[in-house]
């Protein structure tokens, strides 16, 4: 299986904690998340733009998945891990470049723009995998 995904759900998915935009929102985000906490050797492709997590975004909800601002989010973490669109590798390979290039602190900074970030749990996704830890079941 490969997981088509934009820069900025990298760390989305760090801190995926269960919560979404929508029921089918989360529930396909869920099902990426399993697969990759169970299977770290998953393929990864980055892309530049809406990937198979915008795919299940609400039609009924402000679509901002082609905005500016999204594109310029994905940017800055594409640039801080030194990953590029069009890269393929395994899942496990971005948790490294997490680890190797990423502060849980980088979130305020990376993620300023993003509606999830005062949850805190994209910083402690992050502080998680910097200790070594790994992601948790849900």
């Amino acid at each position: 299986m490969e997981i088509r995904l934009r820069g900025h759900h990298l760390l989305c998915l760090l801190g995926f904690r269960g919560m979404g935009y929508s029921a089918k929102f989360s529930a396909n985000m869920r099902l990426v998340y399993n697969e990759l906490r169970e299977q770290p050797q998953t393929l990864i492709t980055i892309i530049g733009g809406p990937d198979d997590l915008c795919a299940c975004f609400p039609k009924d909800a402000e679509q901002h998945c082609e905005n500016r601002s999204v594109y310029e989010h994905d940017k800055r973490i594409l640039d801080k891990l030194d990953f590029s669109a069009g890269m393929t590798l395994p899942w496990q390979d971005v948790i490294h470049r997490v680890r190797v290039n990423m502060q849980p602190e980088d979130i305020n900074t990376l993620c300023y723009t993003c509606e999830w970030r005062t949850y805190g749990v994209c910083e402690a996704g992050v502080r998680t995998i910097k200790q070594g830890g790994w992601m948790p079941s849900l």
